[in-house]
Order: C-alpha cells, then structure tokens, then sequence
C-alpha cells in the first residue's frame, strides 16, 4: 500500500485530503465577492475625481485616501501590501489598497461576467510521486528578496527566512523560501510548464514548519496559483529569479481556463 510522506496515512487519505484541499481552493476563487468578481482597477491621483461608476469622488493623499459625497466615509488608510479597505456600494464592494506607494479601487460585483464564467480550477491529477522530503536552511537573519508584480512598475517585498535544498527529477535543487506574518513557511517558483499549462508569473507552495533536523515536506500537488491566474486585477508577484525550476512539474494548479497567458505580452 502507498504512503503519504507527510501524514504516514494511506494513499485513499492522501486522495482525500488532497481532494478536501482542492475544494477549497475552488470555492474560495468562486466566493461572490472574491477575486473573480473583481470588475476594475482604478489607480487614483492626488486629485479629486470620478471613477468609473462609482458613488463619490476619490483622490490619494501620501498616508489616506479622501472620498467625498459618499455617506459614512470620509478618510481610508490603506496599508502597504496588505489587503484592502472594503466599502459597501449595494451588493458590490469596493477594495481600496496601497501598492509601492499608489492607491488603487477594485471593484468587487456579485454579477460580474468573470464570476459567471468561473467553472473551477483546473488540475493535473494528484500523485504521491510529487510529494518531496527536502531539507531547510535558514539564514542567520532574514534577508528581502525584492520581486516585480504582474503590474508594471510595482514592486514586492519578501520577508527571505531560508532555503530548502531537495532532489526532483534525479537532480539538486534548491529555492528560497519566505515566511508567513501567521507562521509556516511559502515558496514562491515557476517551472518548465510556467506560461505552458500553468500560470507564467508563479505558483505558491505552502510548507509546514520544519521538523527539529531541518526536514519538510514539498507537496507539489498543492503548487497553487496566485490571484493573478484568475483575474487582471490582482497585482500579484513573480517568483525570484532563483526559484526558477528547470525541470517540468505537472503537479498542482493549471492555468484557469480562459485565462490568457499575460496581460501585455510579457511573461
């Protein structure tokens, strides 16, 4: 009988869980007011004006964000790369963020096309042989790895906790690997099927805390897609130029259908 590396529980265990994983994964993407209901991206000036349809007239100062016209709400302070301000408008919401010192409105909507088009995330099939031991090393001291954004002229900054050095496809490898504000540790990487069958910019992986010698677990079946997979108005980042995986893994997460390789080109 097959062995789940990670838990020592069966392989019909294995299935399962990977199966419980996947379907939160789906009904996350498909949440009303999640990221595939997001309709626009409206990056505001430090001039009062309209957005698109929305109520109000909005500008950016350097620390708030000033609307007018809009009841109950005057001032909103956005944090630097943290998740947005939500404003009620009916049955849509409004997100206001702060990315590399601009401000910008997502607009969220229940009746959006993108969210009607939503059939799911597609997958390769799970398998035990994409479950890796690896071993973790971390640095004396955090380290930033500074990434691009799939929005150009934005900026990410990685909180660097180590690297993992592991075997896949009979060879060393090796990636950086970032911490979590919550705990546990993440990767952010891209491979041979980037931009193939699977998103371009990157794929996360999340990884346990380490064992006492330094062992984990990489469960390439859970290689997820970004936000940016699913909709042009994330501003997600790529992946490290060091977590550039050579070889092919069809394990995890492929491109959600309809989606386009790149939204200008680049990737």
């Amino acid at each position: 009988m097959t062995t789940d590396l990670n838990t020592g529980t069966d392989a019909a265990t294995f299935e399962t869980r990977w199966n419980d994983w996947h379907g939160e994964r789906e009904s996350y993407y498909g949440d009303p007011l999640g990221w595939v209901s997001i309709t626009g991206l409206y990056w505001l000036t430090e001039e009062f004006e309209s957005v698109a349809d929305l109520p109000g007239r909005w500008r950016a100062g350097a620390d708030a964000v000033f609307v007018e016209g809009f009841d109950g709400v005057e001032r909103l302070e956005p944090v630097e790369g943290a998740p947005g301000i939500l404003v009620e408008d009916g049955e849509r919401r409004i997100e206001v963020i702060r990315r590399t010192g601009s401000v910008a409105l997502r607009v969220h909507d229940p009746k959006s096309p993108h969210l009607a088009a939503y059939h799911g995330i597609p997958t390769y099939a799970p398998s035990e042989s994409w479950l890796v031991t690896g071993t973790f090393t971390p640095y004396e001291q955090a380290t930033t790895v500074t990434t691009g954004a799939v929005v150009e002229g934005l900026e990410h900054h990685h909180d660097a906790v180590g690297v993992v050095d592991f075997t896949l496809a009979g060879a060393w490898r090796r990636l950086v690997v970032f911490g979590r504000p919550t705990g546990g540790l993440h990767i952010l990487f891209t491979d041979a099927t980037s931009g193939v069958t699977t998103y371009p910019g990157a794929r996360s992986l999340s990884v346990a805390e380490p064992d006492a010698d330094g062992s984990v677990t990489l469960d390439f079946n859970r290689a997820a897609n970004l936000p940016c997979a699913f909709t042009d108005y994330a501003t997600c980042p790529v992946a490290p130029a060091q977590n550039k995986l050579s070889v092919a893994v069809d394990a995890g997460e492929k491109l959600p259908n309809g989606t386009r390789l790149s939204r200008n080109g680049s990737f």
